[in-house]
């Protein structure tokens, strides 16, 4: 970064005619980004380029089997990059080590090499963990074909719920290589380590590559089922070396130690070559500049990947939300999939989708078959899908980790590429495009795990009962293990006996933990068109209320079924095909109610606390969208159960008397509250080094008399504890709260340093909404506004600010 060469301009406006689709011959990239410059300079508010860097080698080791050498040299490889020789020689000391360099730059071999040494000199078994089952078959075909160059006799396979059963028993007895994911180590694996006692005793190596995902509940999780894994390998007299991966991180060996448990060593500096990126950080121009209205993001991304498949360049677009995925395609599709008969030259590619579909589709982008794939972060980690040459973020994903990791999706290869960020009118897109040097010099966040959460902990406690008995003295985390196995006692799941805790309930723990989610239980969506009954996609529990309500518009590959009927218990949704010209989008709010408050700290016209919260996410209704035009044409109610969160938050008050004198209507009051948290929350965000979702936001009463929430049409409503509207003059205390929660059950340890921040949280929002060049607010800065909002001498931003002066 420090040879980058960074450029700022000035925001503008123009348009672009549209011209048909013409497939072209692959035009220099450069030619590209100069027509952007050009023709949009007014909109790219930053720049960097990242020069092309040469190769570092280094020789193979002294002791490196010749058939490995072999096998590397009929593939090509006559020397190794220097961070992989680094992580040999950091392996071969027996130290755990973290590699951490950038996309494509080799690090599969970097575990690959010492575990197949250990193959083939000791017959010693390695356990490979990747997060996804098509990382998992990657890997795979990777090592079969270092087996079939060099002949090495190796024997990999894949162990997860794609497995046929009568194929388990050769996976666990003759694999020296076992390549799964943390889902099925922990119900599959782990309560079963009976079977597995032979691979167990040669255990030499545990690989944990794409390290980063495994931040929040899912890192969490896994940290104790790696508690669990080192337990039984110690129970069968095998002390495995860790080798882990992953994309660029602030704290890569804080991370893998919290993990593992134990000090890891990290190589960090990449000796791989890498093509040229450049860099463009992209404002959508205003059309309404004293409202601060921009267009949307989805048209800009629209127009950059249709000029690079015109140009011929291989293209990926990334969007943040499935929702967006199918929007975009549909757009891309309209231009340069227009008759149906020729092969799709755009492709989705999200969760939800079925696994022959992705599979599908990641083979046609290797093989070069498709010039444009629109994704969410499914692409995100190291699946093989080919050489890429621009990438298109619609909206800032969240972290500067995760914005560098979709970044180097294109450039594979040491091809030159091309990076376009984006921004939406979120707050913090806005921030980041309108303050560049922000964002070009800043580190990657923090990845965070909290294993000794008590919810999470208290799952793996029982799930390793299960497995083993506890012993009197033996430790399992950082809390207090004899006060836990005593109340599991009292549960009657335990029974102590001679120093010893045993199992003695008739349940499987495992299968009732969930270590990706909250809920148990995926949707089915099934195609009843003329009466077919096919499955056609999956929808995670969390997700469903947002996309498979009934009305809802579903999409696949762009591609509409409407949902004719939801079946909640049964966990299935039955669509038809249909012709829809909208799409449609789910409305949410939220109820809190202070259930504890753990510290507070008054100020002269306010306070602010830290406590537990209970909290209700209710979804009424539904908006219909037109394509294009994007406008509201239609409503509809849904009728689904509530969604409840026990967790963690700090919030915000203002003096009842000074909150009176700043404003002459409680409406205005209110108003001033919801753009408040707005800024609030991209505030807290940011000094957190947390991701969006992690951190939730509502404005409502501490005492859960009522909540507000902002509706379709932008504005705010208050709602009662049964969710109907409320009358402001009929309150008779007024006290709006600005809550900030960590959107995890039992929280994830994020409110309490907010707390400690409290000051610079509330000084860094009025910083935001003061120095916004907006006249009356708009959505960089305190949230959706109206235009009548003006008409009435209404200005949100004023409001905003005579609050967080209060506070």
């Amino acid at each position: 970064m420090s040879q980058a060469q960074r450029t700022y301009f000035d925001t503008g406006e123009e348009r672009e005619p549209e011209t048909p689709a013409v497939r072209r011959e692959p035009a220099d990239i450069g030619r590209l980004i100069a027509a952007l410059q050009k023709k949009y300079k007014g909109r790219i508010t930053g720049e960097l380029v990242v020069p092309a860097r040469p190769a570092r080698f280094a020789d193979f080791p002294d002791g490196l089997d010749a058939r490995l050498r072999q096998a590397l040299s009929a593939r090509g490889i006559g020397r190794l990059y220097a961070h992989q020789r680094e992580a040999w020689d950091q392996v071969a000391a027996g130290r755990h080590t973290v590699v951490v360099t950038p996309t494509a730059s080799g690090k599969t071999l970097c575990y690959n090499l010492p575990v197949l040494q250990a193959a083939l000199k000791e017959r010693a078994k390695a356990l490979y963990l990747f997060p996804t089952k098509a990382l998992s078959q990657d890997q795979v075909a990777e090592i079969l074909e270092l087996n079939d160059a060099g002949s090495l006799g190796v024997r990999a396979y894949t162990f997860d719920g794609d497995t046929p059963g009568d194929a388990r028993a050769a996976v666990r007895t003759k694999g020296d290589i076992v390549v799964s994911n943390p889902d099925m180590l922990h119900q599959g694996i782990l309560p079963h380590h009976t079977k597995w006692a032979q691979f167990f005793e040669s255990l030499k190596y545990v690989v944990i590559d794409e390290m980063h995902v495994y931040r929040g509940v899912f890192g969490s999780h896994m940290a104790n089922v790696i508690r669990r894994l080192r337990r039984i390998c110690a129970f069968y007299g095998s002390e495995p070396t860790f080798i882990l991966c992953s994309a660029t991180i602030a704290n890569p060996a804080e991370l893998a130690e919290a993990l593992i448990g134990a000090p890891v060593a990290a190589v960090t500096e990449s000796g791989a070559p890498q093509g040229a990126k450049h860099l463009l950080l992209w404002n959508p121009p205003l059309v309404n500049p004293d409202l601060g209205l921009r267009a949307s993001a989805r048209s800009q991304s629209t127009r950059i990947a249709r000029m690079a498949v015109k140009a011929g360049q291989k293209t990926i677009v990334f969007a943040n939300t499935r929702l967006m995925v199918e929007v975009l395609t549909k757009y891309l599709k309209d231009v340069f999939d227009p008759d149906p008969r020729r092969p799709a030259r755009v492709l989705a590619y999200r969760g939800g989708y079925l696994p022959s579909e992705r599979r599908a589709t990641e083979r046609r982008l290797r093989n070069g078959e498709v010039d444009c794939v629109v994704t969410t972060s499914a692409l995100e980690l190291g699946v093989d899908i080919g050489a890429l040459d621009v990438c298109v973020l619609n909206g800032y994903p969240g972290t500067v980790a995760g914005t560098w990791q979709r970044l180097g999706r294109a450039g594979r290869r040491m091809r030159p590429a091309l990076g376009v960020l984006v921004a939406t009118s979120e707050a913090l897109d806005q921030f980041i495009v309108r303050n560049p040097e922000f964002f070009l010099g800043a580190s990657p966040e923090h990845a965070r795990i909290a294993p000794d959460q008590l919810l999470i902990l208290m799952d793996h406690v029982r799930c390793a009962a299960f497995e083993l008995p506890f012993r009197d003295g033996e430790r399992f985390g950082g809390e207090d293990l004899p006060a836990l196995l005593s109340y599991l006692e009292e549960q009657q799941v335990l029974h102590r006996e001679g120093g010893e805790w045993h199992w003695m309930a008739d349940s499987y723990p495992a299968v009732t933990v969930s270590l990706r989610s909250v809920a148990e239980g995926n949707f089915v969506v099934i195609d009843t068109t003329q009466g077919a009954k096919d499955v056609v996609a999956e929808v995670d529990f969390s997700s469903a209320p947002m996309t498979i309500y009934e009305g809802a518009i579903y999409m696949i590959q762009a591609a509409p079924y409407q949902v004719e009927r939801l079946d909640w218990e049964g966990r299935k949704a039955f669509v038809t095909q249909t012709r829809a010209d909208y799409y449609t989008d789910a409305i949410d709010y939220t109820r809190l109610k202070v259930l504890d408050r753990f510290d507070a700290a008054a100020g002269r016209q306010g306070l602010c606390a830290h406590g537990e919260v209970h909290l209700v996410r209710r979804i009424p209704g539904y908006k219909k969208i037109r394509y294009y035009t994007h406008e509201n044409v239609g409503y509809g109610n849904i009728n689904l159960p509530d969604q409840e969160l026990h967790t963690t938050s700090v919030w915000w008050q203002a003096d009842p008397t000074a909150l009176a004198a700043a404003f002459p209507s409680r409406w205005q009051a209110l108003d001033g509250f919801l753009g408040a948290a707005y800024a609030l929350h991209l505030v807290a965000a940011i000094l957190t080094m947390s991701e969006r979702q992690d951190l939730g936001r509502a404005v409502g009463d501490s005492n859960s008399t009522w909540s507000a929430t902002v509706g379709p049409d932008g504005r705010g409503t208050l709602r009662g504890d049964d969710g109907q509207a409320l009358d402001l003059s009929g309150l008779r205390e007024f006290r709006p709260t600005v809550f900030l929660y960590d959107n995890y059950p039992g929280g994830m340890g994020l409110s309490e340093p907010l707390f400690d921040l409290r000051t610079k949280v509330v000084e860094g929002a009025r910083a935001l909404v003061g120095r916004c060049a907006c006249k009356h607010g708009c959505p960089a800065c305190v949230g959706p506004i109206l235009a009548s909002d003006e008409a009435r001498g209404q200005s949100p931003k004023s409001a905003a600010l005579a609050v967080l002066d209060l506070l």
